[in-house]
């Protein structure tokens, strides 16, 4: 990795994670892939699996809170947190906070850990549980959503917090590439809707219109 936040503890906890991160995908790799259960998107049960972002999707969700000078985050979908770092460590510089859920309670504990070793207790805010329960708490205005949760709830989420989005807040979809994702594209590619996007590769950049 050849660049990591400025933050010393956030740098060295994102280090850690990456680590981990690589271990689980060679083991996964090793075992064949993922079981076929668990390429649905029925389950909300992989306690164990990172299904991290890279450094440099790190880098670069990092760089669009940063760049829109958001103030709040929102993200769907923590697993180990990785993702949730780097947004972290962008409202560390923005003075913003980041609202973040996860429903594995296996997965929030370690959460808990990483935010305490992170530093960033301050900043982030864990919702645990069904998001679709979870994120009818979140006040707005929210600035940027990331979508990286279970595709096939995308949607449902976008739904449940455009409401409270300024005009110009940005949403990141993550694999939009997955079919289970393809009623949400379908819905933010239509300007129609209130969204103008961007599907660059597996990743779709949005910004709500009003």
């Amino acid at each position: 990795m050849d660049w990591l936040p400025k933050d010393p503890q956030i740098a060295d906890e994102l280090a850690r994670l990456h680590e981990a991160a690589d271990r689980s995908t060679a083991e996964r790799r090793e075992r064949g892939g993922f079981k076929p259960e668990e390429n649905t998107d029925d389950i909300v049960r992989l306690g164990s699996e990172y299904l991290a972002l890279s450094p440099e999707e790190g880098r670069f969700v990092y760089m669009m809170a940063l760049g829109a000078q958001a103030r709040t985050v929102v993200e769907f979908g923590a697993s180990f947190g990785i993702s949730t770092l780097y947004f972290a460590a962008a409202m560390r510089e923005t003075g913003g906070r980041l609202i973040t859920t996860e429903v594995h309670p296996d997965k929030c504990n370690a959460l808990r850990d990483t935010f305490a070793r992170a530093g960033v207790e301050d900043i982030v805010t864990l919702l645990e549980g069904d998001a679709r329960e979870t994120l009818k708490q979140v006040e707005g205005p929210v600035d940027l959503l990331f979508l990286d949760g279970w595709k096939s709830m995308y949607l449902t989420v976008l739904d449940l917090l455009t409401p409270v989005m300024r005009p110009g807040a940005m949403v990141i979809g993550d694999n939009l590439n997955l079919a289970s994702a393809q009623e949400y594209s379908d819905r933010v590619s239509d300007p129609a809707n209130g969204f103008l996007t961007q599907i660059l590769g597996r990743t779709g950049l949005s910004v709500k219109l009003d």
